[in-house]
C-alpha cells in the first residue's frame, strides 16, 4: 500500500456555522449551492485539486478540517471516481455538504483490492473516530474463556482485552456471568486449575479447590503433567465443538469403572458428565443444526436503531448483546446493519457462519473481508426459512424489545434532567452532568472520581479517576477537590472546551453510513440537496453521513457540576473553576442533612441562599442517585488502589527482576524480609541469579 499526501491548499478566510441536521427526507430537493456558497465552493476546490492526481485503484481516503482533525474515512473501489463525485456539488445531501465545506486537506492510501480497502477503513474508523463516520458504540469488550498454552499445567480463566498470551481463546460470551458459570462447570468436569502461575509455583500443598474437587492438584503432583494435559485436551475439545466425543469418552470410562467395581471412580465420571450436561442444557435457546454462528438482527423505531447479536458456539447459546448504532433516519436498516457487521469483527475473529436479518448491500464484499480476517471460509447469509430463520427471528424480536426499552428509558431520563434544570433555576435542562467525589483513608491512597450522566443515563465511558498527588496535604478534602477540578477544567480549557462547547464526532459507519449520535439539544433541520441522475450513479456506495436523532452529539463540556460536600467544598470548587475559565458552568454542592438524613440535603449555589428541595421532588431522588453513583465509583477506585498497594511485592520495584528471578529468590530465601536482610554473597549464591542482579537487589534494599 502506498500513502499519497498533498499539501493543504489555501482557503478563503470566511467561516460559516453549520447547522446540525435532525432528519433527512427521502426525496432531497434543494440545491446545495444556496446553503453556504463560500465554504462549500472552497471545499469543492480542495477536493477537485486532489481528484486530478488520483489513480483508478481501490483505496481509502481521509478528509481533514483546518485544525487537522479527521472528518471522514471512506473506502472506494476507484479513488478517482469516488473523490471526483464529492467535487460535483449537486450530488450530495446536507451532511455531505457540511463535510465538504469543512474539508481542507485529504490523505489517501491505495490498496491491492477493495476487500483490503474495506478492512483498512474499518481499522481507521475505530482508531480515529471521525466526526462524520458511523461509530459502533460499545464501550465494553466481550469476555472469553482462556486456556493457556505456555505452561505444563494449562490454566483456565476469564479473559478480556488483547490476546498477547499464548493459548486458546473461546468466545465471545455476551456477559461475564455466562463465562463464570461455564468455567465453574468446566472445573467440575475437567478439574482444571484457575489459579495464576505465580500462585501455582509457590504451592506446597493442595488448595481448597482440590479438596472440593474443582481442581486435580497439578501444583503439588497430585496428578502427573501428562494426565493433566489429557484433561486440558478434553476441555479444549469440548469448547471447540467436539462435545459429543468428549461425553462419549467419559461415558465409556464410567461404564468401564463400574464394571470393574470401582464405584467411586465411576461416580466421579458421572459427576463430570452431569457438569457438561449442565453447560449445554442451561441455555435459553440451543440449536440442532447450527454449531457455530453469530446472529445479527436490526430493528428501527422513531428513527433509532438497535442491533441484537446472539452468539452460538458448540450448538449452545452463549448469550446476546444489544448495540445501539447511531444512524441517520434516511438510511435503510440493511445499510446500518452492513456497517455494524463490518466494524464488529475489526478486533475479533468471525465464526464460520454469520446470519443477518436483512440482505446486505455489498454482501459478497463483506463476506470476502470476513474470510480474509478469519483466514478461512466465513459464510454470510440472510436465511429465509428453517432453523436459521427462526434464530434470526428470535434475535429480531429481542432487538425490537431492547430498543423499545431504551426509548422509554431515554424519555424518562430526559424528564429527570428537565426537573433537575428547573430545581436549580437553569435556563434549559442540562445535557451533561458531572458529579465529583473523593475517597481516602486518613489521606492514604487518595483518589477523586468523576461520573457523568446524560439523556442516556450514566455515561460510563466518560467516567474518570484522578490519583491525588502527594503534594496535597493528607486528609485535606478541600485541597483534594481543588486538585481534581483544576486538572479536569484546565485540560478542558486546553482542549478548547472551556470557552466553546466541543462535541464528539458525528458517527458514520465502516463504509460511511451514519451511526448513532449521542445526546444533545434539538437542532433545526435544513432541507437536503438535490441529487442529479448522473450524480446518483457516481454516488453508489458513498453512504453519506448524517445525524441520527433529534439531538446534537454528547458534549464534552458539562452544563452542571455537582460536588459532594458542604459550603467548604463549594467555595473550593467555585474558586478553582473561576480560575480555569469555567465560572459560567452551573455549580452545586450537596451537604448531607441532619443526622445524615437522605431526604434533607442542603444545596449550595452561586447567588442563592442554601436551600432544600421538597422531600418527594423527583429531582431530589435523581440527585441522590447521582451522588450515590459518584460515591460508589470513588470508593471502588480507592479500594482497588489500596488493594494493589497491599499486595504489591517490594521485588517488583527493582529494575530487571522479572517473574523467574523473583521466583528463584523467594524459593531460595522463603520471604521478602529474608531477601532484604541477605548479604550480597548470599544473594549471589541464589540459583538462577547472576552477580549483577544480586547487586541490584542488595543495593535497592540497603540504599533505602
Amino acid at each position: 500500500m502506498q500513502p499519497m499526501n498533498r499539501e493543504r491548499p489555501d482557503l478563503p478566510e470566511e467561516e460559516i456555522e453549520l447547522e446540525e441536521e435532525t432528519a433527512l427526507p427521502a426525496e432531497p430537493a434543494l440545491d446545495l449551492g444556496e446553503a453556504a456558497p463560500g465554504a462549500l465552493k472552497a471545499g469543492i476546490e480542495v477536493i477537485a485539486e486532489f481528484a486530478r492526481h488520483l489513480p483508478n485503484r481501490p483505496g481509502v481516503y481521509r478528509m481533514f478540517d483546518r485544525a487537522g482533525e479527521v472528518l471522514y474515512v471512506g473506502k472506494a473501489k476507484s479513488l478517482k471516481n469516488r473523490v471526483t463525485a464529492y467535487a460535483r456539488g449537486m450530488a450530495h445531501t446536507n451532511a455531505v455538504a457540511r463535510m465538504i465545506a469543512e474539508t481542507a486537506n485529504m490523505e489517501f492510501v491505495t490498496t491491492g483490492t477493495e476487500t483490503e480497502a474495506l478492512l483498512l477503513e474499518s481499522n481507521l474508523i475505530k482508531q480515529l473516530r471521525p466526526r462524520y463516520n458511523v461509530l459502533l458504540r460499545d464501550d465494553k469488550s466481550f469476555p472469553y474463556i482462556f486456556l493457556s498454552g505456555d505452561h505444563p499445567a494449562p490454566q483456565i480463566a476469564k479473559h478480556r482485552g488483547s490476546r498477547q498470551r499464548k493459548g486458546d481463546y473461546f468466545g465471545p460470551f455476551a456477559s461475564v456471568w455466562a463465562v463464570e458459570r461455564t468455567i465453574d462447570a468446566l472445573q467440575k468436569a475437567f478439574l482444571l486449575r484457575s489459579c495464576s502461575d505465580s500462585y501455582y509455583e509457590n504451592r506446597t500443598r493442595p488448595c481448597l479447590l482440590f479438596q472440593i474437587k474443582r481442581c486435580s492438584g497439578p501444583c503439588t503432583g497430585e496428578i502427573s503433567h501428562t494426565d493433566y494435559q489429557a484433561l486440558a485436551d478434553q476441555a479444549r475439545a469440548f469448547l471447540s465443538g467436539r462435545s459429543s466425543a468428549v461425553k462419549q469418552l467419559l461415558s465409556e470410562r464410567m461404564q468401564a469403572a463400574a464394571e470393574e467395581l470401582e464405584f467411586e471412580k465411576a461416580a466421579r465420571y458421572r459427576d463430570r458428565l452431569a457438569a457438561l450436561s449442565a453447560v449445554q442444557a442451561g441455555q435459553d435457546i440451543n440449536t440442532q443444526g447450527v454449531e457455530e454462528a453469530d446472529v445479527f438482527a436490526i430493528d428501527e423505531q422513531a428513527g433509532q436503531f438497535c442491533v441484537e447479536i446472539f452468539f452460538f458456539r458448540n450448538k449452545q447459546n452463549w448469550g446476546n448483546r444489544a448495540l445501539f448504532p447511531r444512524a441517520d433516519k434516511s438510511l435503510s436498516p440493511a445499510e446500518v446493519l452492513a456497517s455494524v457487521v463490518t466494524q464488529f469483527y475489526d478486533d475479533k475473529p468471525p465464526p464460520r457462519l454469520v446470519l443477518v436479518s436483512h440482505d446486505l448491500p455489498e454482501a459478497d464484499l463483506i463476506a470476502e473481508a470476513l474470510c480474509a480476517r478469519a483466514g478461512r471460509k466465513v459464510e454470510l447469509a440472510a436465511p429465509k426459512r428453517g432453523e436459521r430463520r427462526d434464530l434470526v427471528a428470535h434475535a429480531q424480536k429481542n432487538a425490537h424489545e431492547a430498543l423499545a426499552r431504551k426509548l422509554a428509558d431515554n424519555a424518562g431520563q430526559q424528564s429527570l434532567l428537565n426537573a433537575l434544570g428547573a430545581a436549580f433555576g437553569m435556563e434549559r435542562a442540562p445535557r451533561r452532568v458531572e458529579v465529583y467525589d473523593n475517597s481516602h483513608i486518613m489521606g492514604t491512597n487518595a483518589v477523586g472520581g468523576m461520573v457523568v450522566a446524560g439523556r442516556d443515563g450514566f455515561m460510563k465511558s466518560h467516567y474518570r479517576t484522578f490519583n491525588i498527588s502527594s503534594d496535597t496535604i493528607a486528609g485535606d478534602d478541600f485541597g483534594m477537590m481543588r486538585e481534581v477540578l483544576k486538572r479536569r477544567f484546565s485540560r478542558l480549557a486546553k482542549e478548547g472546551g472551556a470557552a466553546t462547547e466541543t462535541q464528539e464526532p458525528t458517527p458514520t459507519n465502516a463504509r460511511g453510513l451514519p451511526d448513532a449520535v449521542e445526546e444533545g439539544a434539538e437542532a433545526s433541520s435544513p432541507s437536503p440537496a438535490a441529487i442529479t441522475a448522473e450524480g446518483a450513479s457516481e454516488l453508489v456506495g458513498l453512504t453519506p453521513p448524517e445525524l441520527a436523532s433529534d439531538e446534537a452529539p454528547f458534549p464534552s463540556r458539562p452544563d452542571l457540576v455537582i460536588v459532594d460536600g458542604g459550603k467548604g467544598q463549594f467555595e473550593a470548587a467555585r474558586k478553582i473553576m473561576a480560575e480555569c475559565g469555567a465560572s459560567d458552568i452551573a455549580l452545586v454542592a450537596i451537604a448531607k442533612g441532619e443526622d445524615r438524613n437522605a431526604m434533607r440535603e442542603t444545596f449550595f449555589m452561586v447567588g442563592r441562599e442554601p436551600f432544600k428541595l421538597p422531600p418527594r421532588d423527583p429531582a431530589l431522588y435523581f440527585i441522590q442517585r447521582l451522588r450515590d453513583e459518584a460515591h460508589r465509583f470513588a470508593i471502588g477506585t480507592h479500594r482497588a488502589k489500596r488493594k494493589r498497594d497491599i499486595t504489591k511485592n517490594p521485588l517488583d520495584e527493582i529494575p530487571g527482576i522479572g517473574p523467574a528471578r523473583k521466583r528463584a529468590l523467594l524459593l531460595h530465601f522463603g520471604t521478602v524480609k529474608a531477601i532484604q536482610r541477605a548479604k550480597l554473597d548470599d544473594l549471589m549464591r541464589t540459583p538462577g541469579v547472576n552477580a549483577a542482579t544480586a547487586k541490584a537487589v542488595h543495593d535497592h534494599f540497603h540504599d533505602r
